[in-house]
């Protein structure tokens, strides 16, 4: 080997060992890189994941729909702002927009649970008919009234052309994962992202003020989940985050069911306790909002503590009477059955249901009708301790009868009422005076009552003046209540009634005249020849003797101070 050759080895090997030492560069760059958080691309888990959710819930809880997140956001279009953060307060002119989310959880497993989110935004603003914000008219808030119409006004930025244009040009009209806005009839006005998060997937929707979602729960895991969702707005070409609300759901294998119970007289149906030999109503409800039960087969079982048996009935409600007093423990088994595909065996380990039975109680049973579908029977539990004690059963009145009262209070007729009840002892009485219809009271009066053990009581009401009047008792005791009513018609004064009383009076009088008046003539016939006893003259002596037998006819019917007679003057001795 020459001098030549050998410079051009070493040129060579110092040429590689350059190479190597630049490769070993990179590499030690991409291992040192690889170490180092991905910056420049969020997840949907890293931007929503306030709830970690395990791998194996992730798998078997897959929602037809959505998504995983643990997908790409695209932070360009759709900046991530945290908790606390400055930008949050200028995030919506006027004030901050609230978010409500409701469900109607609890939802039996297999059925549809739907999730509503409302926004609500700052005093005086709303959103008009083409989905801009707009301030309403005569409302006054903190700022005073505002001249401007609009709070943000997006059908402008529309028709400008802003959300039209080829694809390259639109590529703000997307969601955070990239997926482009639906666009049906009216989507223009949409100018709200909502994004829905659990069980680590998410669902993305366009809309306005309000939002709705339902998901079927046929893979949900069993138990208390959280829903969590964001709401962004538009801000030109971009989106910028306005409100976060989060709520709980349950999802059970168990039917939901509610039961009222009411009683006639029972004052206070809250607190469970009830009369003895009156019937109570249980009235059962299925939560079903979903219908997801509307074709299945639902038996009641009922045990009312009693000693009265089982009474199994396809009817959601059923009248008891206990008659006894005292605690009973009552007990409902709801059965419903469920034709679907037979669930798929699990390795994840099992969830425990949310408590709504009693432990030790199956909540689901399988017959297999084909290969591929299955009988499922679904249960569902209700218990409760009843109190029963004495009540008044009953009030009647037996009797109605008027009050004689003095003529200046004839205006307030006064009227009593007889009656008698059954069962306990009332301590009160109340009485509604009503219009004849029943529905329009005109005055209310209480009072406390003395009843003996027969229970026969006696109660006075004044009315205001004549007329047809819808009268109502009630008669309570600490624990019930009884009630009666009835119509009475009280007569009027009648105008002519003070007339016909002068005229009687009147008539009266004037009989009396003509009757004096014939006993006269006839005195005077028989006591023609009757001569005055003294010196008068004859013509003074016709006129004194008329007067004397006027005078002693009107006697019987008008006395008065004999001493007055005439003929006192004419008896021997008293002149």
């Amino acid at each position: 080997m020459g001098l030549g050759s050998e410079s051009q080895a070493l040129a060579d090997c110092g040429a590689l060992g350059l190479s190597m030492e630049s490769l070993f560069g990179v590499l030690g760059f991409l291992l040192l890189a690889s170490g180092l958080p991905r910056q420049e691309a969020k997840r949907f888990r890293d931007v929503l994941g306030h709830e970690q959710y395990p791998d194996h819930m992730r798998v078997h809880s897959q929602l037809r729909g959505w998504s995983s997140d643990e997908n790409d956001w695209n932070e360009n279009l759709y900046p991530v702002w945290k908790r606390g953060d400055g930008k949050w307060k200028n995030s919506w002119e006027g004030g901050r927009v609230q978010a409500v989310l409701t469900s109607d959880s609890p939802a039996l497993v297999g059925s549809n649970i739907t999730f509503v989110v409302n926004l609500v935004f700052p005093r005086c603003q709303k959103e008009d008919a083409n989905g801009n914000i707009v301030y309403e008219k005569n409302c006054r808030n903190d700022l005073g009234f505002t001249p401007d119409r609009y709070v943000y006004n997006w059908t402008a930025g529309a028709e400008d052309g802003d959300w039209e244009g080829s694809t390259s040009q639109s590529q703000h009209l997307a969601f955070p994962d990239r997926k482009p806005f639906p666009r049906p009839h009216g989507w223009k006005k949409w100018s709200f992202v909502y994004v829905f998060h659990t069980l680590g997937q998410y669902f993305q929707k366009l809309g306005r003020c309000s939002a709705r979602v339902s998901v079927n729960t046929v893979n949900m895991t069993l138990g208390h989940q959280v829903m969590e969702v964001t709401v962004f707005r538009r801000y030109g070409r971009v989106y910028i985050p306005i409100a976060q609300v989060k709520d709980l759901y349950v999802i059970t294998d168990q039917i939901p069911i509610f039961v009222t119970m009411s009683q006639k007289n029972d004052r206070n149906a809250s607190d469970e306790t009830f009369l003895r030999d009156i019937p109570i109503v249980f009235d059962v409800l299925i939560h079903d909002p979903s219908h997801f039960l509307n074709d299945s087969a639902i038996s009641y079982k009922w045990n009312f503590g009693d000693n009265t048996g089982l009474f199994v009935s396809n009817n959601h409600t059923l009248n008891h009477t206990y008659v006894l007093n005292g605690t009973f423990n009552l007990n409902l088994t709801v059965k419903a059955a469920v034709s679907g595909p037979c669930p798929s065996p699990s390795p994840t380990p099992p969830t425990p249901s949310p408590s709504l039975m009693p432990t030790g109680y199956p909540s689901v049973e399988l017959n297999a009708i084909s290969n591929e579908n299955c009988q499922i029977n679904r249960y569902g539990y209700f218990r409760a301790t009843v109190t029963i004690v004495e009540g008044i059963i009953e009030v009647n009145i037996i009797q109605i009868a008027d009050v004689p009262v003095p003529m200046p209070q004839l205006d307030n007729p006064l009227m009593d009422f007889t009656m008698t009840c059954k069962g306990a002892i009332p301590t009160e009485v109340c009485t509604i005076v009503s219009d004849p219809t029943c529905q329009m009271a005109q005055n209310r009066l209480c009072s406390p009552v003395a009843v003996g053990e027969l229970c026969l009581l006696s109660v006075r009401r004044a009315f205001n003046g004549s007329g047809t009047y819808c009268v109502n008792f009630t008669l309570g005791d600490e624990l019930s209540l009884a009630l009666t009513s009835t119509l009475i018609s009280i007569p009027g004064k009648d105008p002519a009634s003070a007339l016909r009383m002068v005229n009687v009076t009147l008539i009266s009088i004037g009989c009396l005249a003509v009757f004096v008046t014939m006993v006269t003539i006839l005195l005077y016939k028989k006591h023609k020849a009757y001569q005055s006893i003294g010196n008068c003259p004859r013509k003074m002596g016709k006129g004194k003797s008329l007067s004397v037998f006027l005078s002693h006819a009107k006697a019987p019917f008008f006395q008065g101070n004999q001493e007055k007679d005439p003929l006192l003057l004419s008896k021997p001795g008293m002149s």
